[in-house]
């Protein structure tokens, strides 16, 4: 894609970049009230069936995930077009999905300033290495590797750690606002649950949070993870590296079943969102459909997205992820080749 293009594609976009506050007052009811009353639902049906309950659960997990889009889009200030709004939202749905505004603000616009580019990893990202730097690495950070990107850890004891544990600190050099902002977010959350364990009991609490917290955990994860772990994904060199590449080539169009895809606050459209995220989760799909370079972009099913499981390394000689069953095959071949390389040429 030349730069001239790059500028026509921009171009073409903007007049999506621009918020629509009735659009975002009606997300904000159709997704926090069903959310409530889902929780109350599966607290009731604790008294039915526990199976009931999960049903009621993993329909809970699923709205508090488009309830952290709408988070996610108050972080780069694209849910309104008020600042001010979008940090009192940003701040409110933090709390309601256990994320603190300000420090995910800032870990989140890292991820967008650097994704794909391999120089620049390690903030708001997935832990990722080349096969290169696996081979080379000593042997507990290899074992380290290989148990986080086991699909448990990866989204099961990842998202949890995460979620309760990191984010309840503030970063290393933080500001006082992004600090406050963090305490005010725990706070808050320590006082919620509080609240109803003192209500409905600390066991009823639990049954019904944790399905959710998890589940959710789990979706938001995958999600993730599948729209930039994906067989034609992009990764360069900070020297070759370009932001719109990036976007267009490095993020995934996920595309998803209708009732999924609103549950999911639209993330799907997730090359469209990485090119400009001041487009609102609402105006993705039709900023997809009415941009025709937007269109011809790596897709990503429900059926294709599982063999993304199989990625866990990226092969930067052949711009590809590969597998830890490829990995011996290809240790192989690079021992060979540097016997090759070693071996002294006789002159003549």
């Amino acid at each position: 894609m030349t730069i001239q293009q790059q500028k026509q594609l921009r171009k073409q976009i903007a007049p999506f970049e621009k918020s629509s506050t009735k659009d975002s007052v009606r997300q904000l009811f159709n997704t926090i009230v069903p959310f409530i009353l889902t929780w109350i639902l599966a607290y009731q049906s604790l008294e039915i069936s526990y199976f009931l309950t999960l049903a009621f659960a993993t329909i809970g997990a699923f709205l508090m995930t488009r309830v952290f889009i709408i988070f996610h889009d108050c972080t780069h200030n694209s849910f309104f077009k008020n600042r001010k709004a979008n940090q009192i939202v940003g701040t409110i749905t933090g709390i309601l999905t256990f994320f603190p505004f300000y420090q995910w603000q800032h870990s989140h616009s890292v991820h967008h300033a650097t994704s794909g580019n391999l120089d620049k990893r390690g903030t708001g990202d997935i832990w990722m290495l080349t096969v290169d730097e696996y081979l080379e690495a000593p042997l507990w950070r290899r074992i380290a590797y290989r148990l986080y990107r086991s699909p448990l850890v990866m989204f099961g004891v990842g998202p949890t750690y995460v979620f309760l544990i990191t984010n309840r600190f503030n970063r290393k050099g933080a500001r006082k606002k992004e600090k406050l902002n963090t305490y005010l977010t725990n706070v808050a959350i320590v006082s919620i649950i509080a609240l109803l364990c003192w209500t409905i009991g600390w066991k009823a609490f639990l049954l019904v949070e944790a399905p959710i917290f998890l589940i959710a955990g789990a979706v938001g994860v995958w999600l993730f993870y599948v729209q930039h772990t994906f067989e034609d994904s992009y990764f360069e060199e900070d020297k070759h590296w370009d932001y719109v590449k990036a976007a267009v080539e490095g993020s995934s169009f996920y595309k998803l079943p209708k009732p999924l895809q609103w549950l999911t606050g639209n993330i799907g459209f997730h090359h469209v969102h990485h090119l400009s995220p001041r487009i609102p989760n609402y105006k993705l799909e039709a900023a997809h459909s009415q941009t025709e370079p937007l269109q011809n972009v790596p897709t990503v099913t429900l059926a294709t997205s599982l063999t993304s499981l199989k990625f866990r390394l990226w092969d930067d000689k052949n711009d590809q992820f590969i597998g830890f069953k490829e990995l011996k095959q290809y240790a192989k071949n690079r021992n060979k080749k540097q016997v090759y390389m070693s071996v002294p040429v006789k002159q003549k």
